[in-house]
């Protein structure tokens, strides 16, 4: 691999980190439609709804789905162009990001309601891989980060809409 490559993806590590949480608090209630219940009302609890979450987007991210991961957000969310931006670039470079984990250190609801939630979540992503099929890449590990995300309630899933520091 040209070492060339290797800047932009040390400085996508960041972005990726950031954006790392917004995957992870994206829920999906059990039921869908008008039954739907709130996402305290989960069976296990978010974490457990998060964890399922979290697999879907690294699924993306290691597939290089730029459209799977954009049906991840509310369509307009700024935080989710920022997340498929940063795809389809590694994608364009023939990159993909494999093993990305995101460890949950705190979770708490702020606001509910039947159709949005907000919650502050305290995390940190590593494990992630740059690979181009030949040349395996470790990216650094985030440290902890604290941040509030705001989900909307549509077409029967929870889809991130806002991640704010």
């Amino acid at each position: 691999m040209d070492p060339r490559r290797l800047l932009p993806i040390l400085l996508g590590v960041t972005l990726c980190a950031v954006l790392g949480t917004a995957a992870l608090v994206a829920l999906r209630p059990g039921p869908t439609g008008p039954g739907s219940r709130p996402v305290a009302a989960a069976p296990d609890g978010p974490r457990s709804v998060l964890a399922d979450w979290d697999a879907r987007r690294a699924r993306a991210w290691a597939s290089g789905d730029v459209s799977a991961l954009r049906e991840l957000y509310v369509d307009g969310s700024r935080t989710g162009r920022a997340d498929v931006r940063m795809l389809a670039s590694y994608v364009d470079r023939g990159l993909t990001v494999e093993g990305m984990r995101t460890q949950v250190l705190a979770l708490e609801v702020l606001d509910e309601s039947p159709v949005s939630v907000e919650v502050r979540v305290t995390d940190r992503v590593g494990g992630a891989q740059a690979v181009d099929g030949e040349t395996v890449i470790p990216l650094p590990d985030d440290r902890p980060s604290t941040r509030t995300v705001v989900l909307r309630l549509v077409g029967g899933e929870w889809r991130v809409d806002e991640v704010r520091e």
